[in-house]
């Protein structure tokens, strides 16, 4: 946690705030380098307090760095979040605005009955977790490699008459066996028109000649995310589908040429929309080109046409351009790339035309 604290503390100091609680489990994880259950985390120049229950204590105790107060829950975790504030000597505290829910900003509030104030904060943490460290880099790469096995490996267990939810089934045992301590989100098996919903859940429709299977799959590997998408076809692939699928590569491929330190990060997403649109299918492609993964499957930064920050060497994220025609078909591809000194690595490989 040392390493950024500096960083923080020059932002609090920026908004006048001499303290900040964090309350999203991954920004947790991220500082304290320890996974975060049912857990806050008060930060201060003056101290720094982690708040969990006698569920975790002893672990906690196990895992966090030494100069990080520890402090069970025994009672409500509000009344001593508010206790340690004033104990602390803080007057003025950051909160997380968008992971704060109101009724627990309200009950802080009660119990530090005016002595100190609540600040709202946004994306202190976030901008940090945007520049990943060599060894997140390194646990990414491995979630990756074993997401890309799973989809290597499913390709032979894909057949007509298969259930969607019987894929999902097969991948959930194939990654748990490889290493992964969950899937990253609820895994996407969608075939035939079914693919053309960017985020369908998988029912009993079973898979036919002829046709798509999307598949949107990411593991948890030692807390860091993976998220790679791959379309797969049974039988004959029709002349449309294959000119969507074209232009789908092509996109992408536009797209990650792109990448590299200082380009503003809404031209990343230009170059990709901007192909697809001269082709004439701009109007069925109606998300982002990508977004960031770490401990969080989607975080910072977004790559989206309103993103006006500039990309930074060691940023990673998703490029997944996308055509979904309704009642027909959808396909997307997405791979994800790391931000270079010079420009960029695709960390899970071309898509095989």
């Amino acid at each position: 946690m040392g390493a950024h604290l500096k960083t923080i503390f020059s932002g609090l100091q920026q908004e006048d705030l001499d303290g900040l609680l964090i309350s999203l489990p991954s920004n947790v994880t991220y500082l304290t380098v320890y996974p975060s259950r049912d857990s806050y985390l008060l930060i201060s120049k003056k101290e720094c307090v982690y708040f969990t229950d006698s569920r975790y204590l002893e672990e906690a105790r196990s895992y966090l760095a030494k100069n990080i107060t520890l402090k069970e829950i025994n009672g409500s975790v509000f009344k001593l979040i508010a206790e340690n504030c004033l104990r602390i000597g803080l007057k003025r505290v950051g909160f997380e605005e968008r992971h704060l829910p109101f009724a627990e900003y309200k009950k802080i509030k009660e119990e530090l009955q005016g002595k100190a104030k609540l600040m709202p904060t946004h994306g202190l943490i976030e901008q940090l977790r945007q520049i990943k460290a060599p060894e997140e880099i390194e646990k990414i790469k491995k979630a990756i490699h074993i997401t890309a096995q799973a989809l290597e490996y499913i390709q032979d267990y894909l057949a007509p008459g298969r259930k969607e939810i019987e894929v999902v089934g097969e991948l959930e045992r194939f990654i748990r066996f490889h290493g992964a301590s969950n899937s990253a989100f609820d895994i996407i098996v969608a075939s035939g028109p079914n693919s053309s919903f960017p985020h369908h859940i998988p029912g009993t429709r079973k898979l036919q000649n002829n046709e798509p299977v999307l598949i949107d799959i990411g593991i948890d590997y030692q807390d860091y995310k993976s998220d790679l998408t791959r379309v797969f076809f049974l039988g004959k692939i029709s002349s449309l589908v294959r000119t969507v699928y074209d232009i789908i590569l092509e996109a992408q491929d536009r797209a990650i040429k792109g990448v590299r330190p200082a380009v503003q990060i809404k031209k990343i997403d230009a170059l990709a929309r901007q192909f697809i649109t001269r082709k004439g299918y701009g109007k069925f492609f109606g998300h982002s080109l990508g977004h960031g993964v770490g401990l969080d499957v989607h975080e910072e930064p977004p790559i989206s046409p309103y993103n006006q920050n500039t990309l930074k060497p060691g940023m990673l994220f998703t490029i997944e351009p996308a055509i979904y025609l309704p009642g027909k078909f959808g396909i997307r591809t997405e791979d994800m790339v790391l931000v270079t000194q010079k420009g960029c690595v695709n960390l899970s490989g071309p898509v095989n035309k």
